[in-house]
């Protein structure tokens, strides 16, 4: 298989992770908390924050996702773009991550008690690229029910929005709402032809 940049972040992500789940010190020091950038200026927590994760399911599921999408987005990139569609998907990814992390900065940075970590977000930045790109594809809900990308993309969003107004549970709902708002802004600037073409893409394959 050749190697792709998708396939490095998902092996780099492995590593490290797998690292951490058997070294306390290490996830702490990479875990995203605000308090920590805010009052001490750990600026590299934007970022490390997305190379462990709080089980191995969790690194399982946000892996799977970014194979299955991060091929194909970077595929697309490095397709129409050349070499700079490369730059284009490492600032989809790397843009992902710290975007995602804004609303928990505002919100707990002075809250030391708050910590976060996983790629959920930049996963959401990719997943949601990729629905710009081919809003007809048909994906796969629970591995079975077969769903149109953009439908599933508002349901989700939705989900997700909702999920974050009512703040419970140890899931960051706003990392992966803003996740995906980023992925489909970066990928409107990268490709300002794929928003003009979105809806008729999705009127000519059901109506045309």
């Amino acid at each position: 298989m050749t190697t792709t940049i998708t396939t490095i972040i998902i092996g780099i992500t492995v590593v490290v992770s797998f690292l951490a789940f058997n070294n306390a010190n290490l996830y702490r020091k990479l875990m995203y908390n605000p308090y920590l950038v805010h009052h001490s200026k750990e600026w590299h927590r934007f970022f490390s924050h997305a190379l462990v994760h709080s089980d191995y399911m969790h690194l399982f599921i946000n892996m799977i996702v970014l194979f299955s999408f991060g091929r194909y987005t970077e595929g697309y990139f490095t397709y129409h773009f050349g070499v700079k569609g490369i730059l284009y998907f490492v600032a989809l990814y790397a843009g992902g991550v710290m975007f995602a992390s804004l609303p928990a900065m505002r919100k707990h940075q002075d809250n030391p008690g708050y910590n976060a970590v996983g790629a959920s977000g930049a996963v959401s930045a990719v997943l949601y690229s990729a629905i710009m790109i081919d809003p007809v594809a048909e994906l796969r809900l629970y591995f079975a029910i077969p769903i149109p990308a953009f439908l599933f993309g508002i349901l989700y969003l939705f989900y997700e929005y909702k999920m974050d107004k009512r703040g419970q549970g140890r899931i960051a709902h706003d990392a992966h709402l803003w996740g995906a708002i980023y992925g489909i802004a970066a990928t409107i600037i990268f490709e300002p032809s794929l928003a003009l073409s979105f809806f008729p893409k999705i009127i000519f394959n059901y109506f045309g």
